[in-house]
């Protein structure tokens, strides 16, 4: 099955744009004619006239049609993406995650202590302060585990007062640093063209791979960290910074397949699914009974949608190649305008990767 999914008609983008619809985010650009600037779907700016709008896919589509950039919704960076001196900020915790970090650092990179402030609560739920903290003892389980002494982990951490090291470790994990059972998921953000994206995952895998805005994302990594008995904690290990890079790569319109480990951890049924998923060609789209039907059970379809619903790793494993079956483009959790933007992001990916071979 490779049912061509309509987009968006530029009616559709336009109701999307006088109501600043974040769920567009990446979607399309709005170039005004009368202006020759280019915006994003939510750019705080008064909504132009119908006449004076085009539409693009991309910002580059804009810029090569002649329109700049606007100053105020900054269409050329990612949707909600961290400030260059927050990027800066974020990448100096990681360097040295055991650093105790305070407000009066904030100044070295430019910042005022309020604006970190929203900005770590609006995308992390945590102020700088608690995300540094939690970082800094993130670093200290997997030695812990290890058989690593409770006195140098709490010494690594910073921490002079061993009471005060046990309390905020119990804070954090729920255990006391003395018990091996404690353990930590890396959670990290990074951007991407259609939105912020959470990864988590540890040492030997990634667990998860969600936009950052989606509803029910809260339960999923508590459903999560039940599952693994462990807490989700800022940071990333190797296993997420692969399929980071990997995700940079699809974006770019370079990798069709994804190849860092991952663990799912479904019931086998889901996992026959998300197999089923996988094996689902680029640029290609199959309807939920044919899912069913992959997976040995036809009459399933409905167990198979939930299933595919079920999924914890958007994009990676392709849910947003299941449509129904008349054709039309069904849910999605990261929603529709997303679902629509990936699978012509995917049809024009495999157009360009056959087109050497026919040449």
């Amino acid at each position: 099955m490779n049912t061509p999914v309509k987009p968006f008609d530029d009616e559709t983008l336009y109701a999307a744009l006088l109501r600043r619809d974040p769920s567009f985010e990446g979607v399309f650009f709005v170039a005004v004619t009368s202006t020759g600037i280019f915006c994003r779907p939510t750019c705080p700016a008064g909504p132009p006239s119908r006449r004076n709008c085009r539409f693009f896919r991309t910002a580059q589509e804009a810029q090569q049609a002649g329109f700049r950039a606007c100053l105020r919704c900054r269409p050329l960076e990612p949707p909600n993406a961290e400030s260059a001196a927050i990027r800066r900020l974020l990448d100096a915790v990681e360097g040295d995650p055991a650093r105790r970090w305070q407000e009066a650092d904030l100044a070295s990179f430019g910042l005022h202590a309020a604006t970190v402030r929203r900005h770590f609560q609006r995308r992390f739920g945590m102020t700088f302060l608690e995300y540094g903290r939690a970082r800094r003892l993130g670093t200290v389980v997997n030695g812990i585990r290890g058989g690593c002494r409770v006195i140098d982990a709490q010494l690594d951490a910073g921490y002079e007062s061993a009471s005060g090291f046990r309390d905020a470790f119990a804070r954090t994990f729920g255990a006391s640093p003395g018990r091996r059972r404690a353990s930590a998921i890396g959670v990290h953000w990074f951007d991407s063209p259609l939105g912020p994206i959470v990864v988590a995952g540890d040492e030997r895998a990634v667990h998860c791979v969600e936009y950052a805005d989606r509803e029910g994302l809260d339960r999923q990594m508590a459903r999560l960290a039940r599952r693994l008995r462990a807490r989700p904690v800022p940071g990333r290990g190797a296993p997420a910074a692969r399929i980071e890079a990997e995700l940079a790569e699809y974006f770019a319109g370079r990798r069709a397949t994804f190849t860092a480990p991952l663990d799912p951890g479904g019931t086998p049924f889901q996992n026959a699914v998300w197999d089923a998923l996988r094996r689902i060609p680029l640029g290609e789209t199959r309807s939920y009974a044919d899912i069913a039907s992959a997976v040995g059970r036809p009459a399933a379809v409905r167990a198979a949608a939930q299933a595919n619903g079920a999924n914890p790793f958007a994009i990676v494993i392709p849910c947003h190649r299941v449509i129904n079956t008349g054709g039309a483009p069904g849910g999605y959790g990261g929603g529709l305008p997303r679902k629509l933007w990936l699978l012509e992001h995917e049809r024009r990916m495999r157009a360009d990767m056959a087109a050497p071979s026919a040449a």
